[in-house]
């Protein structure tokens, strides 16, 4: 894939989140580290994971992390998530980051993983999910 043609479209809808790369997340080469986008993909799904539960989440595992091309200082970078299920305490989230070159409207997907949450209580410990009905 080629900056110039982008093979696919950011999912529909607004990203969770948007941050700009900046020097203090790059490598002396000029690209993001992995770890910096990462968190950046923790921070979004974690945030629609506390609305789904109403309430306090902790990440458990990231599964099929991708790294699909790097981002650069000074590209945007926009994180979308879609809920993939829920379980008893459990949530399971597809988190996507793509990027923009601040100067174009391209955008290109940079990684891709799916993250599972657990609703904790305030003490840390596993609780059962709030229905919409309670």
């Amino acid at each position: 894939m080629t900056d110039q043609e982008p093979a696919e479209r950011p999912p529909a809808g607004l990203p969770m989140i948007r941050a700009i790369a900046m020097p203090a997340d790059a490598n002396p080469n000029g690209d993001i580290f992995g770890g910096w986008l990462m968190s950046q993909m923790d921070l979004a799904g974690g945030s629609l994971a506390a609305r789904v539960a109403r309430g306090r989440c902790v990440t458990v595992s990231v599964d099929a992390m991708s790294f699909i091309s790097p981002v650069k200082i000074g590209d945007e970078v926009s994180v979308y998530c879609t809920l993939v299920s829920t379980g008893r305490t459990s949530i399971k989230i597809s988190v996507e980051a793509w990027r923009r070159v601040r100067i174009t409207e391209e955008e290109y997907r940079v990684t891709k993983a799916v993250f599972t949450f657990v609703a904790i209580d305030a003490e840390g410990r596993k609780r059962p999910l709030i229905s919409s009905e309670d």
